[in-house]
């Protein structure tokens, strides 16, 4: 019999499967249409899949507090992805990924070991494993770094926005997964079509970019599992470990796209492995 642990382990691998597959679509969909356009596109099916789970699940209308933390969770992921793609676009990709995937991980585990406890030596190893592993398997094949404090800055940010983003929505009541991971999408379509009216665009099509729409769904299904991993295991085990999506991310692409993995990638995919091992104890 599975204890709650290993559930929530099983549930926080399989959202880092399902969101790597997300951030490769998004990926995809952006080389045909800016990131806010993507992001307001990603955020109509979550929406809309995350409604019909709720109806279909008899979930309760969330409280205002829950909506509250909920939507405050969706804002701060969609500037995390404002400041990411904007840093990326200054050409730093080489620093910019792995300092917002190690910062978004390791926020949660600071506010964690904080505000719930230490956890026990072998897993306080496999975070130390797991966060060098998600830094290695984060940079591009390109190890050449550009220097701009703009986009370290921004890479920052969205580190830090994306950790608030796994800390906020964390704080939604025990039981309740999809109504408030719909307010959070709410709040995200809102927020890209704001940045969309201030730019001068319109919202476009959503016949457009069907790969964005794809992209929406592995998002929502994402989240989805990760709130009912935060919901069996502690908030770092889960964050620590849906964090590892950069290496579902790089494996798609290689097997895909065809591109480049560099040593330090495929080293850091090995560290992935062995922190889940450790994380998992």
């Amino acid at each position: 019999m599975m204890t709650p642990h290993v559930i929530g382990v099983i549930c926080a691998l399989t959202s880092a499967v399902v969101w790597g597959s997300g951030d490769f679509s998004g990926g995809v969909a952006a080389r045909t249409q800016n990131q806010f356009q993507v992001l307001a596109l990603m955020s109509i099916p979550g929406i809309v899949v995350l409604a019909l789970l709720a109806l279909f699940t008899g979930e309760m209308v969330p409280t205002v507090k829950d909506i509250a933390w909920a939507s405050s969770a969706g804002v701060a992921g969609a500037l995390g992805i404002a400041a990411l793609y904007r840093a990326l676009s200054l050409g730093n990709a080489a620093t910019v990924a792995p300092t917002t995937a190690v910062i978004g991980a390791a926020l949660p585990v600071v506010f964690s070991w904080l505000f719930i406890g230490m956890p026990g030596i072998p897993r306080i190893l496999g975070f130390i494993v797991a966060i060098y592993g998600i830094w290695c398997v984060s940079r591009p094949a390109d190890t050449h770094p550009r220097g701009n404090g703009e986009g370290l800055i921004l890479a920052v940010l969205a580190g830090m926005a994306f950790g608030w983003f796994f800390i906020l929505i964390a704080q939604v009541e025990q039981g309740k997964v999809f109504a408030p991971l719909a307010f959070s999408k709410v709040a995200s379509l809102i927020l890209a079509l704001v940045i969309l009216r201030a730019r001068g665009e319109g919202m476009p099509p959503l016949t457009s970019n069907p790969i964005a729409i794809l992209a929406g769904f592995f998002d929502a299904g994402g989240n989805a599992f990760y709130m009912v991993a935060r919901q069996f295991t502690r908030l770092d085990v889960a964050v620590v470990l849906a964090s590892m999506y950069p290496a579902v991310t790089v494996i798609l692409a290689y097997l895909i796209l065809r591109e480049k993995i560099s040593a330090s990638q495929w080293w850091g995919v090995g560290l992935c492995v062995t922190a889940i091992t450790l994380i998992s104890l």
